[in-house]
């Protein structure tokens, strides 16, 4: 009973007029997010945080988190209709799902992929039910060596399981770590690149940062691209799917709800990396490969079914350890800081109230969403008419005015003019946005808990690794970081043995193929 008071209590602060309308409100807006290209959750939360100011936490929280899995469902109507993800997690479904749609399938698509999501989202509520406290209750055993190694190894794992490339991951990370320096240090109070300007005193403010580069950078990328032609919308029709597509689609669910949810609590994981391994393995797995590209309903299935369950499952780190998985939870991590509550070990116990109901309300939030996905398919299609000239003004006065409204201050938003360009620079050269953002929220963290680390062990750093978590978190950190190099050696050994056995092949082939000598004629041997 006293495992299940809480979750009971937790539903009774999710079913609160209030609650339920704010729960409401996120997965519509995410799933408009979803549809519209671009823009993404992780934009979207950061404009909309100076609106959370004026409300309760527990009610805010659980509509930015509404927000981004709802973005998982609408990322799916653009990937099948148009070929056109609206969401990168939705990068994948779009191979199997479009192939769906020129068949004439586009609603067989569009159907497996809302029962897969709710699934997914619903397998992962239920674990994320069970081991959260655990995972909590385990927490407390961090310490400040713990959390330096954990914050050392979330930053890595960032840049290395990043999607695009890795020197320029790491290469983004670095620069997210030099900008948590910004401001007075926190042992000594000497000022740190602030090239005496008061308003960096304090260091930089994770909004402008967030607002500028996911939203205001997103905004210009996508306004330099709106000369490509956009095809219109095919035609939606046989909404639910036939039981031999639920029959043939059931095992990849399962799967990819399971690789969702695992994949979803590693730092750099997430809904894009979970939705390409559980593909993946279905392709891998099925009787005939050559299937997916084509209109395979496994193609649809699976990564929808991960990506709703990272979506959820990359709420453990954040509530438990304080760690944000991905750049929205990064995100996330401040908007729970802008109300007044520290993410980590001590929330379900010093917030119960918030730690249950934001994870209740995801139960609601997936009914709500499997309810109004399919119906709502037609309005998302007229919203993809809208000419982007018309949507990205508007955007870029709300972007500009919330973050005034935060400080009051002109040159907040200067900031998040500078990390706007700076956004739009990345994303055009290629370097992505989540590494630097993941690395400056987990930035003061890792400088904290090292200094007052080597403060405990009088300078010594072999003593992180005498105790028992700091020590394999940092024996992982070790072998993640060696790990690309022993691959490439590993590689290049077999490449090497590889040669010599293929020239160890001819000179045989040589010998076999040579002509047989001629017999020599006997000498004549005198009688």
């Amino acid at each position: 009973m006293d495992f299940l008071g809480p979750i009971i209590n937790g539903f009774s602060v999710v079913l609160q007029p209030e609650n339920l309308l704010y729960c409401l409100i996120g997965v519509i807006i995410g799933m408009l997010i979803g549809v519209l290209p671009g823009l993404g959750p992780a934009a979207t939360i950061a404009i909309l945080l100076p609106l959370t100011y004026g409300v309760e936490p527990v009610t805010a929280i659980i509509m930015l988190a509404g927000i981004f899995y709802g973005a998982q469902y609408g990322g799916t109507v653009t990937s099948v209709l148009l070929r056109l993800p609206g969401e990168a997690s939705s990068v994948v479904t779009v191979f199997d799902g479009h192939a769906l749609a020129k068949q004439g399938k586009a609603g067989t698509a569009l159907g497996i992929a809302a029962i897969g999501s709710f699934i997914g989202g619903t397998v992962s509520i239920l674990a994320l039910t069970v081991l959260a406290p655990i995972v909590a209750g385990f927490a407390l055993d961090f310490g400040p060596p713990e959390y330096t190694a954990l914050a050392l190894l979330g930053i890595l794992l960032v840049a290395t399981v990043s999607n695009g490339d890795k020197l320029k991951a790491l290469i983004a990370a670095t620069v997210g770590l030099l900008l948590a320096t910004v401001g007075r240090d926190m042992f000594t109070g000497a000022s740190r690149f602030t090239f005496d300007n008061l308003s960096l005193a304090d260091g930089l403010d994770f909004v402008p940062i967030a607002m500028g580069i996911f939203g205001l950078g997103e905004i210009l990328y996508n306004l330099e691209q709106r000369h490509k032609a956009v095809t219109a919308p095919v035609k939606v029709a046989n909404v639910w799917p036939s039981r031999k597509d639920l029959k043939r689609s059931s095992g990849a669910i399962g799967r990819g709800s399971v690789i969702g949810f695992v994949l979803g609590i590693l730092p750099g994981g997430g809904a894009v990396l979970s939705s390409l391994v559980a593909y993946a393995v279905e392709k891998r797995r099925a009787k005939q490969p050559e299937r997916f590209g084509r209109g395979a309903v496994e193609g649809v299935a699976a990564p929808e079914s991960a990506n709703n369950a990272a979506a959820t499952s990359s709420f453990i780190p954040l509530l438990t350890l304080g760690i944000p998985a991905n750049a929205t939870m990064a995100i996330m991590f401040g908007a729970l800081l802008i109300q007044g509550v520290t993410p980590g070990p001590q929330l379900v116990d010093q917030h119960p109230d918030l730690f249950w109901g934001v994870i209740n309300s995801m139960y609601i939030g997936n009914i709500l969403l499997l309810i109004m996905s399919i119906p709502l398919v037609g309005i998302f299609v007229k919203i993809l008419r809208i000419r982007p000239g018309i949507l990205a003004p508007i955007t870029v006065l709300i972007t500009l005015l919330g973050v005034y409204t935060i400080n009051n201050s002109m040159f907040d938003m200067a900031l998040v003019i500078f990390f706007g360009v700076v956004g739009y620079l990345m994303k055009k050269f290629g370097f992505e946005a989540g590494p630097l953002v993941l690395a400056y929220v987990l930035g003061s963290l890792l400088e904290g808990s090292l200094r007052q680390s080597l403060r405990i062990f009088g300078g010594d750093v072999t003593e992180f690794f005498t105790r028992p978590i700091s020590g394999v978190l940092l024996a992982a950190f070790v072998l993640i970081a060696i790990l690309p190099a022993l691959k490439k050696l590993w590689k290049q050994r077999r490449r090497n043995l590889s040669k010599r056995t293929d020239a160890g092949d001819e000179t045989v082939t040589a010998g076999d193929d040579a002509a047989p000598a001629e017999p020599t004629e006997p000498a004549n041997i005198p009688r």
